[in-house]
């Protein structure tokens, strides 16, 4: 979804040229991205009422999200 909030464009402005070199060179840090990606995309569903979940699965969510987003941050910081 292109209209989907809390894209890492977003969450990390001016970090592009280092998402893209540490996507193109570690598959973990490539792998948490597909994840955040993923989880963002189901909290944007959950949220939007696309997807019916319980209020305790779209915690859930937003706390893994935050999860997967700290790691990618830790990562970028790491220069």
């Amino acid at each position: 979804m292109s209209n989907t909030p809390h894209t890492l464009q977003e969450e990390f402005p001016g970090e592009e040229a280092r998402i893209t070199e540490l996507k193109t060179s570690n598959t973990r840090f490539a792998k948490l991205l597909e994840e955040y990606d993923t989880v963002n995309d189901q909290v944007h569903r959950a949220e939007t009422r696309i997807d019916a979940v319980s209020e305790e699965h779209e915690d859930a969510l937003r706390r893994t999200r935050s999860r997967v987003k700290d790691q990618i941050y830790a990562m970028i910081r790491d220069r």
